[in-house]
């Protein structure tokens, strides 16, 4: 499994434009979001699909999310709002 490259984001551009104006969210590098100084989510590619890392909650370690589906975007989306709130 490989950090995902921007050309392995194009499916999840809808995904992406919702993470970007959650407030608090900083994205250095495509698919490469920060909380303040400290990684909170980055997106993986692998043959079985497209995979995010958001981090636990209380800073824990991170959690991978299958967001191949829209199943899995929309729940990864709910989680960031609720991790950042």
């Amino acid at each position: 499994m490989r950090h995902a490259r921007p050309e392995d984001l194009e499916p999840l551009v809808g995904l992406l434009a919702q993470l970007r104006a959650l407030p608090g969210l900083t994205e250095r590098t495509p698919g490469t979001f920060y909380r303040k100084a400290r990684a909170f989510l980055h997106f993986h590619h692998d043959p079985k699909g497209l995979f995010a890392d958001l981090r636990g909650p209380d800073d824990g370690d991170f959690e991978r999310i299958d967001v191949t589906a829209p199943g899995g975007q929309t729940t990864l989306l709910a989680l960031a709002r609720e991790r950042l709130a």
